[in-house]
């Protein structure tokens, strides 16, 4: 009997889609969930975020949290790495988020997480990699399946986040394995965002693995979009709010 593995990646402050998500697997049980990174910035309630991800691992969560990293907007917040966003608009939302979080937050994100942005960890048998994004870049380039940014051959399967796009597929690399036909498949999973895709999709996504079938659900649920747009203030650039609606 396949064991299910929760998947979420990208959160970004955006309540109502992790609610949304939370709901639709509801019932379901999980064996193991992994964190990969962005619960932060961009939406406005990322304290609200914290606290809920604080709760479920104090609770139905214990002990099931196989990975729980940072991403590139933890870094960028909490270690005010800035100097890697491309925009002045990036910089006030980030500067804003950095007021809002609570010291709890903070303390959470310093303690509870995972600084590195990537983790090897075993997974049903299988050897595994989490990444925010990239071997070449663990926090701000993400894997594709045009360019995979790293040599991973050593996994079984890796997941990876940052990008928004959601993925699954497989890489044959060379390995000298006759009985294999002298290749080694490595399967790679992005889970799209929870609380901002750019899929051109605008519901909260995110992903469940069985094993040890190693099948693959990309998920999308509905959420109420107009609550989250709402929440902005002035000072945060509408560009922010109004990716919401088409999920670009």
């Amino acid at each position: 009997m396949d064991n299910k593995y929760l998947i979420l990646s990208d959160i970004h402050g955006n309540v109502s889609a992790l609610d949304a998500v939370l709901a639709d697997c509801r019932g379901e049980t999980f064996k193991g969930i992994l964190l990969l990174g962005d619960c932060i910035d961009y939406g406005m309630r990322s304290n609200e975020i914290i606290q809920t991800l604080k709760t479920l691992i104090g609770s139905e969560w214990k002990g099931r949290v196989l990975v729980n990293l940072w991403g590139n907007h933890e870094k960028l917040v909490v270690d005010r790495d800035l100097e890697r966003l491309s925009s002045d608009r990036g910089r006030v939302m980030a500067n804003y988020t950095a007021r809002q979080l609570s010291p709890e937050s903070v303390d959470y994100i310093r303690s509870e997480m995972n600084r590195e942005g990537l983790e090897a960890f075993e997974m049903g048998g299988l050897r595994c990699l989490a990444v925010h994004g990239s071997l070449e870049d663990r926090y701000w380039k993400a894997i594709g399946p045009d360019n995979l940014r790293g040599d991973y051959a050593e996994y079984d399967m890796v997941f990876g986040g940052h990008s928004h796009y959601s993925h699954c597929f497989t890489h044959f690399y060379p390995a000298d394995a006759p009985e294999l036909r002298n290749k080694k498949a490595v399967t790679f999973v992005n889970p799209g965002s929870v609380g901002q895709p750019r899929n051109q999709n605008p519901c909260a996504q995110y992903a469940v693995v069985s094993l040890p079938s190693r099948r693959v659900e990309l998920r999308a649920v509905p959420y109420d979009v107009a609550f989250e747009q709402a929440l902005y203030p002035d000072e945060i650039d509408a560009f922010y709010k109004t990716r919401l609606t088409r999920g670009v």
